[in-house]
Parts: structure tokens; C-alpha cells; sequence
């Protein structure tokens, strides 16, 4: 026969334990739940005023493009994923004139097939059923 206590609500550890899983433990007192304090981060954890981002600049902008040429691929390509699709101003950085000048310049560079309207696909490229 063992000698072994019942076990209550606070599971196996018993209920003078650490608690089982990562919540409710009250030490540190930093009004977060689980008991860690908040830190200088503020509820996010992380410290503030650590990394500050930089504002990106138009590229054309800085080189005073006037005109974007479809016929130049390796600009264009830049601005173009992976996927075949024109990223976005907020990813590129690139001002709202330039990037509707770009996104022209893209569209007429796809109609003469300097730049593709798809992706690549290899296994699209087998042998179809």
C-alpha cells in the first residue's frame, strides 16, 4: 500500500507546487498575467526606442528618373516577385508617381514578354493528362 497523498486541484505538482501549465503564477507583480513583469517595453516585451525605422526613399526619386523605360529589365525586375506580380509602395519604397509610371512601364514590358505575366511553374511545364 502506498502512502502517496490525494491529489487536488493543483494536479499532480499538488497545491504547493509550481503551477502546471505557464499561467497564474503571481510573483513579480507586474500586472501582466503570468507573472512576469512588464519590463520598459510596455505590455509588447520588447524595449522601446531600441531600433527606429528609416523612412525609404523613391529610387527614382534619388537618381531624378523622369521617364521609366520598359525596355530596362533589370530596373523593372527589381520590382517584380518572385512571383511575377509588382510588389507594393510600402515594400519598394517607392513614391506614388513612380510607382504608377512603373506600373506601366511593367504592364508594356509583359506585353512584348520582357517580363512575365506568371510565374514559372516546373511542374506545369510535364507532360499534361
Amino acid at each position: 500500500m502506498t502512502t502517496e497523498a490525494p491529489r487536488g486541484p493543483g494536479g499532480p505538482s499538488g497545491p504547493g507546487g509550481p503551477p502546471r501549465f505557464g499561467g497564474g503564477g503571481g510573483g513579480g507583480g507586474g500586472g501582466r498575467p503570468g507573472g512576469r513583469p512588464s519590463g520598459p517595453g510596455g505590455p509588447g516585451g520588447r524595449p522601446r526606442g531600441r531600433f527606429v525605422r528609416r523612412r525609404k526613399v523613391c529610387a527614382f526619386c534619388v537618381e531624378k528618373v523622369t521617364h521609366i523605360d520598359y525596355k530596362e529589365i533589370d530596373k523593372i525586375r527589381r520590382f517584380v516577385s518572385e512571383r511575377a506580380k509588382i510588389e507594393p509602395r510600402r515594400r519598394t519604397g517607392v513614391c506614388a508617381k513612380h510607382q504608377r509610371a512603373l506600373r506601366s512601364a511593367i504592364q508594356r514590358a509583359r506585353q512584348i514578354a520582357l517580363v512575365p505575366f506568371v510565374a514559372y511553374h516546373a511542374h506545369s511545364a510535364g507532360i499534361r493528362r
